[in-house]
């Protein structure tokens, strides 16, 4: 069964984790992706992971983490001939994504004008930390500084021990995602339009996103999201000690808060108002403080999830990733091995299952160059050409 992108062709000029993971998801569900590294100072996530062997030999599990599916290329653009194989492969392609420094492609002479000139269906995908404009455009930033940056950092912790960065780089991560929601918009625009299009995506944007609901209610009251660590607003909504952990509870709404009082025999503590709720908090919590104390927390989710409130006892990702439940999911790919990666290893897929041609993984993330040659022939230079290219570095 063919996949959502069977037949196009992604040239991906980004390094780290949001570009490479944007061009990962598309690979996934079928797009031929080219990933393109300078031969000398590749993607800096080969080199970055828990696995130091695997750093050293370029392999790092940062790499690895988006590598699968892809091809591997290697280019110097700053040299002429190098920027000639590049506009070869951008003039065949359907889609750039590059997440350099704002106005570096164009001052290799590849920009969206120029290359939309030699492909005018290209869509052209700008990642970068700020945008491509704006007074912060010419700065850059990983996501640990977007975190500070965008106030996530500031309402993480609690009152006392703030700000906090995200313990993942969440940011990264949805920006790649958000980036493969653009792209795929883009490239179903095009089917109408038969017009490429060019993406200005910024991590900042992203993180603002993500703290969609806090955006909205500053515009009405004025005042930032606060740090408020496990303890939600509503005290049934909230993290508690228990006799071996800490649990999280999820009684969000009126009907949920409802049910767990009465499943933890004092339905006295229900409330009809969530002004209520927000009111009696600091007895609502002394109450659940003791009553959840007297079982383990992998008791009281058993116990409550069997009664309808959600709630879950505090895992480590290590017990998540043992969870049978993910088994069932797809979400993880294990290689037993692969080409300069000695014995097995697991990468994650999408979030998402399709009824039939969705996504998978085909190939393991290949070493630096490893398909150079092969992409080189496709483009139409023969064995001399590439010998040239090979003699005078630009690849």
């Amino acid at each position: 069964m063919s996949r959502p992108f069977d037949g196009i062709r992604i040239i991906d000029a980004t390094h780290v984790l949001a570009g490479p993971f944007a061009a990962y998801q598309l690979a996934l569900l079928g797009a031929d992706v080219i990933k393109v590294e300078h031969p000398d100072d590749p993607d800096q996530s080969r080199g970055s992971g828990a696995d130091w062997d695997l750093n050293r030999a370029g392999m790092g599990t940062y790499f690895l983490t988006q590598g699968s599916n892809k091809r591997s290329m290697t280019l110097d653009l700053k040299q002429d001939a190098a920027r000639d194989v590049f506009k070869r492969l951008v003039a065949q392609a359907d889609v750039l994504v590059e997440n350099y420094r704002p106005g570096a492609f164009e001052a290799l002479g590849l920009g969206y004008e120029a290359l939309s000139a030699l492909n005018p269906r290209l869509i052209y995908c700008s990642i970068s930390a700020f945008g491509q404009g704006g007074p912060r455009g010419g700065q850059t930033a990983y996501d640990h500084v977007i975190q500070a940056t965008s106030g996530i950092m500031a309402c993480t912790g609690t009152e006392q021990v703030n700000p906090l960065k995200l313990g993942a780089p969440a940011i990264d991560y949805a920006t790649g995602t958000m980036g493969a929601f653009a792209l795929s918009a883009a490239l179903f625009q095009r089917e109408r339009t038969g017009l490429g299009q060019r993406i200005d995506l910024a991590m900042l944007d992203v993180a603002m996103m993500m703290m969609a609901s806090h955006v909205t209610a500053h515009s009405r009251t004025g005042k930032p999201a606060r740090p408020r660590g496990n303890a939600h607003e509503y005290a049934t909504n909230s993290a508690y000690p228990t006799r071996d952990g800490m649990v999280m509870l999820g009684a969000s709404n009126l009907r949920q808060q409802k049910r767990l009082w009465s499943a933890l025999g004092r339905p006295e503590m229900a409330k009809a108002r969530n002004e209520d709720r927000v009111a009696q908090r600091d007895a609502e919590a002394a109450a659940l403080t003791e009553i959840l104390a007297t079982r383990t927390a992998d008791e009281w989710e058993a116990f409550l999830q069997s009664r309808h409130v959600p709630a879950a006892r505090v895992r480590r990702m290590d017990e998540a990733l043992a969870d049978p439940h993910l088994a069932t999911r797809g979400l993880v790919h294990r290689f037993e091995d692969a080409d300069g990666v000695a014995g097995p290893f697991s990468v994650p897929v999408a979030a998402f299952g399709f009824a039939h041609g969705g996504p998978r993984v085909d190939t393991p993330p290949h070493p630096l160059g490893a398909d150079t040659d092969a992409i080189l022939a496709e483009l139409g230079y023969d064995d001399a050409a590439r010998t040239a290219l090979r003699s005078a570095g630009a690849i």
